[in-house]
């Protein structure tokens, strides 16, 4: 195995690591007792699941449910407005509920804050698992050395190296 699969691996890992938030909500104390249950492999209960069927249990057990739906709502953010507005918006992050996109111009950032409560009730109908509370719209600014939502008041930036 090559060091780039190995850190790959080790990244996807520590990834669904960071993810999962707790036990499996399926538990020992849920299970058949191994005496009620037969060793027969034709015993009921024993057929083949699908594939789908199974990373479904396996996503719910982990609680990844949530953020699949966000993944979904991002991916799918172009049909979500139509093919006419998505080259002119970008999904920046999706935190606490709040689903926020930069757009192009400030024309295309007020026409979607019209449509705000369409593409709002059109997300919660698709993805009621995703949990988006509110949609916030940016338009382009003068650069900031603002980064993330907390902010000390003060003066901004100047020259501090002369």
């Amino acid at each position: 195995m090559s060091e780039q699969n190995g850190s790959f691996a080790s990244d996807a890992y520590q990834q669904a690591k960071a993810l999962w938030k707790g036990m499996p909500l399926r538990r020992r104390g849920l299970r058949k007792s191994r005496r009620e249950s037969s060793g027969s492999p034709f015993s009921p209960g024993r057929e083949p699941k699908t594939l789908e069927s199974v990373l479904a249990i396996a996503t719910e057990d982990m609680g990844w449910t949530t953020e699949l739906e966000q993944a979904k709502v991002i991916s799918d953010w172009p049909e979500l407005v139509g093919e006419t507005t998505a080259p002119h918006t970008r999904v920046v992050e999706l935190r606490d509920g709040v689903l926020t996109v930069q757009c192009d111009s400030t024309a295309w950032a007020t026409e979607l804050r019209r449509m705000r409560a369409d593409v709002l009730t059109r997300i919660v109908e698709l993805y009621p698992e995703a949990g988006v509370e509110d949609l916030r719209f940016l338009a382009p600014g003068a650069p900031s050395w603002r980064h993330g939502s907390r902010v000390i008041k003060g003066r901004g930036p100047r020259d501090t190296y002369g």
